[in-house]
């Protein structure tokens, strides 16, 4: 219904008027104004008429109520900041209160925009009756808001919400029904008699309840509490009744649905307990996402039912397969690598259960790949993976140049982006026929090797996320045993050592650093194929530099390679306040350098610094960092440009 107009008194009073004037024409003609301009003067104050029971409204209030300070005409209808107040809470000091108000405040949200008078009063309206709610939240059923805005001195609009407390409510009984016998779930619910009467204390109470039941009590039924307000008394009766249905230990798992990727075997391996234990929800759902995790199905349910055996709960788990097939590509570029085009045909259960087989191929500038691999996931136990490949390759790169057929495979555990795990390993082998080319230029500088490998790694994760990490550190470790067969057979190893550290230096600064050692003993650099010696340079390595163009050169100015290796890098990702904070700056600089000794040194760096730009995705930051060397070599470009997905380290 659209309200009357504010003028409808003026035009109420002129009818009755002519009304009266029409009945009595004397009386009329007697009280006439002595000018036109009286009578119709819409600023000329009104006389109270008590004798038509007519109350003149009051213009300095809003229509809905807000206190209004009366203002000049010129400026009802501008735009001006307000502030906002609130008088009467100090003494309740409670932060929780404030906070939430804040965060839901109709004032707040709009108060660095200038507004109207309408509607800053319609935002005051609104935050009282919130402010109001969070009163009777909190326990004060009998709080008054009231809201009033001032003009102050300056022209801009002061709002204040005037707050009476009124007594808090307590609780003077609390009735829990069904776990007197046992005194664990009990203690969960923390709501005794005398306490205030506050929804949130009550909320939490009853969800500490209901995880304490989720351990031991998989039919345990827990009703809505009930709250009875008695306002003559300012107090209240809780009511809370309880079904645990018992302590149950896990039992079976059987597994339902047409086509289930899994056996009732396999979801058993992935689960984190075993028959006998008491039951948890809290496993029940970590096996719900790790069966998500697989990417083998679509939907799954999981739902507790009666066992066999008293005092068992079997787990009914049913399975929708999803699309077991993709095709996969992706395309790349980096200064001195050229451009990178791979792409991919995957079936995740070809081999069951999680035996994925992918057929891979990639062509590059600087490469050629095609080869077959297998992952087999939770293999023998939940995270562990048993992979293996098989691949032919072609690599044309100013340090080497080399056609490579490998035979590998391994066992591992890995973290992933669902379960970052503190500690990742793996153990493997390698079998590869190699012919590459060496440091001389000719038909005589190629030569076959026939290498085999025994690589293992140890990485520990101390970060908190595995893509962007803002805090913690890493520290990572990898040899590999190898005999090689090349005009004679000998022996060496191959060692390595990465390590980083991420330090938050504000809210939107992040200082990260990382440092690499490697090493390979037992073998001079040249008996050593090309392909197994260690290189710097590129967008994961000393940036500002092409990939693999740092250390010693032959001749003609191509890299060798070496047997030793010393990197650093050090940046600071810069978060910045626009477009919703999800860009970022990297100011950086880089160094190191490759040696032929076999230790390590700590000097003749090459230097290279520049800055890198970041797009925070929802599945990670976009990298492109553009760097330039600091002291470059003959052939070494002024500009380098990397793209990747995930930071530099």
């Amino acid at each position: 219904m659209k309200r009357p107009p504010k003028c409808w008194p003026y035009l109420a009073v002129l009818a009755l008027l002519f009304v009266l004037a029409a009945d009595d024409p004397a009386r009329a003609q007697q009280a006439a104004p002595t000018t036109e301009t009286e009578l119709l003067d819409p600023e000329s104050p009104l006389a109270p008429m008590d004798d038509l029971g007519v109350v003149w409204p009051d213009m300095t209030k809003d229509p809905d109520g807000a206190t209004v300070v009366a203002e000049p005409a010129a400026n009802a209808e501008g735009d001006r900041q307000y502030s906002l107040k609130i008088e009467g809470l100090a003494k309740l000091e409670s932060a929780r209160l404030m906070q939430r108000f804040e965060t839901l405040s109709a004032l707040k949200a709009e108060e660095k925009r200038p507004a109207n008078i309408a509607q800053v009063a319609r935002r005051a309206r609104e935050d009282a009756t919130l402010l109001d709610g969070i009163m009777r939240a909190e326990g004060y059923f009998d709080a008054v808001v009231d809201s009033r805005i001032d003009t102050t001195a300056d022209g801009s609009l002061l709002v204040t919400l005037t707050v009476e407390p009124g007594p808090l409510y307590r609780f003077a009984e609390v009735n829990v029904t069904g776990l007197e016998q046992d005194e664990k779930l009990r203690e969960a619910f923390k709501v005794n008699p005398r306490d205030p009467v506050n929804t949130d204390e009550v909320r939490a109470a009853e969800a500490r309840l209901r995880d304490a039941a989720g351990v031991g009590y998989p039919f345990a039924k827990i009703n809505e509490p009930e709250v009875l307000i008695d306002h003559d008394t300012r107090s209240a009766v809780l009511n809370l009744n309880v079904e645990t249905g018992g302590v149950q230990r896990f039992g079976a798992i059987r597994v339902t649905g047409d086509q289930a990727p899994f056996t009732a075997k396999h979801v058993a391996r992935i689960a984190r307990f075993k028959p006998g234990q008491d039951f948890s929800a809290a496993r029940i759902e970590d096996l719900r996402r790790a069966l998500v995790a697989t990417g083998l199905v679509s939907s799954v349910r999981i739902a507790p039912v009666p066992g066999e055996a008293p005092g068992t709960v079997d787990m009914a788990v049913a399975l929708e397969p999803a699309p077991m097939r993709t095709i996969a590509g992706e395309a790349g570029y980096g200064t001195g690598e050229g451009f990178r085009v791979e792409a991919s045909w995957t079936h995740r259960n070809l081999i069951r259960p999680e035996g994925a087989v992918t057929v891979r191929g990639i062509v590059g500038t600087q490469e050629q790949y095609a080869g077959v691999s297998l992952r087999q996931s939770n293999f023998g136990e939940r995270d562990q993976i048993l992979n293996g490949r098989i691949g032919f390759s072609n690599i044309d790169r100013d340090a080497f140049k080399a056609r490579t057929f490998e035979i590998g495979g391994g066992i591992e555990r890995q973290t992933n982006l669902i379960w970052q795990k503190k500690w990742a390993w793996g153990a493997g082998f390698e079998l590869l026929a190699s012919d590459e080319r060496d440091i001389v230029v000719g038909p005589a500088a190629r030569k076959t090797f026939l290498i085999g490998a025994l690589p293992f790694f140890l990485n520990y994760d101390g970060s908190d996320d595995l893509l962007d990490p803002t805090r913690g550190f890493r520290l990572g470790g990898r040899i590999s045993p190898e005999l090689s067969l090349q005009a004679g057979a000998f022996g060496y190893a191959r060692a390595q050592i990465d390590a980083s550290a991420y330090v938050p230096a504000s809210k939107s600064v992040v200082v990260a650093g990382r440092l690499r050692l490697g090493t390979i003993v037992g073998a001079s650099r040249d008996r050593i194929a090309p392909s197994r010696r260690f290189y710097s340079g590129g967008g994961g390595s000393v940036r500002g530099y092409g990939f693999q163009l740092i250390g010693p050169r032959d001749v003609n100015n191509d890299p060798i390679g070496g047997r030793s290796i010393t990197e650093f890098a050090l940046e600071a990702r810069v978060r910045l306040n626009i477009f919703g904070g999800g860009f970022a700056v990297v100011p950086f600089i880089d160094g190191g350098n490759i040696y032929t000794s076999e230790l390590p040194k700590f000097s003749g760096f090459r230097y290279g610094a520049g800055l890198g730009l970041r797009y925070h995705s929802s599945f990670g930051p976009i990298r492109i960092d553009v760097g330039t060397p600091l002291n470059r070599q003959t052939g070494d470009s002024r500009v380098t440009v990397f793209v990747s997905l995930g930071q530099a380290f």
